[in-house]
C-alpha cells in the first residue's frame, strides 16, 4: 500500500527543484506579484483522513475553480432550466474567447469558460443584491470546507475590475444577445469578487469533498447533481487543456489561473494542489504535473 503522507512530500520535493515553473498570470497586476516557487498540495480522503506537504497551508486566489461552486448553487436554485442559458460542451478554445461567443449568439459552450462563468453567477444573481450572493457563495464553500476562515481578497477583485476589459466585452455581448438579466457592471462585480475567494490547499480539498462521492454530497448537493458536476469538470475544467488532462490525470479537475487546481477521485480523495506558473492554456503547469504524478502512484482514475 502507497505511503500518501511520504508519496505528497517526495511530489513537493520534486515540483520544488523544477526549472520550468511556467509563467504567473501577469495581466491580473495582484497575481504578479505571487512567488512562482510556492507549491502546495493537499489531499482529504474519503475516511475523513487529510495529508498535505510544501505549501499547502498558505492561501491563494482561487479564481476559477470558484465557479464549481457557483454552478453547484446554480442548479440547486435553477435546476436543469440553466442549461437553457449555458452549455455543456467542451469549448476547444481559450477560456476567454469573444469569438466563439459570437459565433454561438451569445450562449457560452459551458459554464467553466468565462463567458459560461459570467452567465452563471448572472443567473444566480437575479432578485438579489450582489452582497447577497457573494454571501451565499462563502457559506456554501464554508460549510463545504467545515472553516468559517474563508475570505474574499478585496485587493485581487479590485486589480481585476480594474483591467477585466475582455470578460466586460463577453458580458456586453452577453446582455446585447439578451442572455445577461442584470446590469453588467452588477454580475461583473459580483463575478470578480467570487473569483477572488482566497484559500489555502487544505481548505481547498476540504471543500471539495461534496464532490468525492454522490452519496456524501447529498447534504449540500444531490447525488444526480455531483455526478453531472465531476462530468463537466472532466470534460471542460481546463479549457482547450481539458483533453489533455483527462487523458494524462484521468480525474475530473478544476483550474483556476492563481495556480490551483481542484482534482476529484470519486469515491476516494479531494485533492487541492496549488503553483501559480501557468502554461499556454492557463492552467498550472507544475499542478498538473504533480496530480498525474499522484494519480498515477495511487491508481487514482475514472477510467479503471
Amino acid at each position: 500500500m502507497t505511503d500518501l503522507a511520504a508519496l505528497l512530500q517526495d511530489i513537493a520535493g520534486q515540483m520544488r527543484s523544477a526549472e520550468d515553473r511556467g509563467k504567473v498570470a501577469d495581466y491580473i497586476p495582484q497575481l504578479a506579484r505571487v512567488d512562482p516557487g510556492k507549491f502546495g498540495i493537499a489531499v482529504a480522503l474519503a475516511d475523513g483522513t487529510t495529508h498535505h506537504a510544501g505549501d499547502a497551508l498558505e492561501p491563494f486566489s482561487i479564481q476559477s475553480i470558484s465557479k464549481v461552486f457557483t454552478l453547484a448553487i446554480a442548479l440547486g436554485r435553477l435546476g436543469d432550466s440553466l442549461w437553457n442559458r449555458v452549455g455543456r460542451e467542451p469549448s476547444g478554445l481559450a477560456f476567454n474567447s469573444i469569438v466563439q461567443l459570437e459565433y454561438e449568439q451569445g450562449r457560452p459552450r459551458n459554464p467553466f469558460i468565462n463567458a459560461g462563468a459570467i452567465a452563471v453567477t448572472d443567473a444566480i444573481l437575479s432578485g438579489h443584491q450582489p452582497r447577497e450572493v457573494l454571501g451565499e457563495i462563502l457559506h456554501f464553500i464554508r460549510v463545504a470546507a467545515d472553516d468559517p476562515d474563508i475570505h474574499i481578497d478585496e485587493a485581487v477583485a479590485r486589480s481585476e475590475q480594474a483591467t477585466g476589459h475582455r470578460n466586460f466585452a463577453l458580458a456586453h455581448f452577453m446582455a446585447a444577445a439578451g442572455n445577461l438579466r442584470n446590469a453588467p457592471d452588477l454580475t461583473l462585480g459580483t463575478y470578480f469578487h467570487q473569483c477572488a475567494i482566497r484559500m489555502t490547499c487544505m481548505q481547498l480539498a476540504r471543500a471539495g469533498r461534496f464532490l468525492m462521492t454522490a452519496a456524501g454530497g447529498a447534504r449540500m448537493v444531490s447525488a444526480d447533481r455531483v455526478r453531472r458536476i465531476n462530468a463537466l469538470m472532466l470534460t471542460c475544467g481546463h479549457y482547450d487543456g481539458s483533453g489533455e488532462f483527462a487523458y494524462r490525470v484521468g480525474l475530473p479537475g478544476k483550474s483556476g489561473v492563481g495556480g490551483g487546481i481542484l482534482v476529484i477521485a470519486p469515491g476516494r480523495a479531494s485533492i487541492a494542489v496549488w503553483s501559480p506558473g501557468l502554461n499556454a492554456q492557463g492552467n498550472s503547469k507544475l499542478g498538473r504535473e504533480a496530480v498525474e504524478l499522484l494519480a498515477r502512484k495511487m491508481g487514482w482514475s475514472v477510467f479503471g
